[in-house]
């Protein structure tokens, strides 16, 4: 059971504050049970109400700095989904963005810049379902490492490639953490 005060992911809701836990007065609910208040750090005005045994949605800890520089360290290692059958590919993605797994949202996104690359050097167009759930696996990794690591989620990516190519110690960028 987490903790009042405590920062968690909360399925596809992204990192929530734990502001409450608590029993519901409310029509149709069952009053014995006991429910999380989570405000999700992306829309801090609404609140979400979830019984703390919910076995529908995930919830888990977000990632400490240590695990989020070590998780950028590993994304060359990552392999790509390789789905053939087109009519799979989308039902793969709603299943790696719901598993809640920062390491299958970078499976996403290297997959999908992949495919970018690919169909636009055939001279075709990138699919509308290929580009939401390359936003989208973006967002939330993005969202959970710039928590991890105190940065902005628009300099993540720059982070992780400076990060990656091993430039990131002379900027003054991300560190490895012992």
């Amino acid at each position: 059971m987490f903790k009042k005060g405590e920062f968690v992911v909360y399925g596809q809701s992204g990192i929530c504050e734990i502001t409450d836990i608590m029993q519901l007065n409310m029509t149709g609910v069952d009053r014995k049970k006991l429910y999380y208040a989570l405000a999700p750090q992306k829309d801090k005005s609404s609140i979400i109400y979830s019984p703390i045994d919910n076995s529908k949605i995930i919830i888990r800890e977000v990632i400490t700095k240590k695990e989020a520089v070590e998780l950028i360290s590993e994304i060359p290692d990552i392999e790509e989904l390789w789905i053939t059958n087109e009519k799979l590919r989308e039902e793969s993605y709603k299943e790696a963005m719901a598993s809640c797994d920062c390491r299958q949202w970078i499976k996403i996104i290297k997959t999908l810049y992949v495919r970018k690359q690919e169909r636009l050097a055939a001279g075709k167009k990138v699919t509308a379902t290929d580009e939401r759930y390359y936003k989208q696996a973006k967002d939330y990794l993005y969202a959970e490492l710039s928590f991890a690591l105190g940065k902005k989620p628009d300099d993540m990516e720059k982070i992780i490639c400076e990060y990656i190519d091993g430039i990131s110690e002379k900027q003054g960028g991300l560190q490895p953490v012992n």
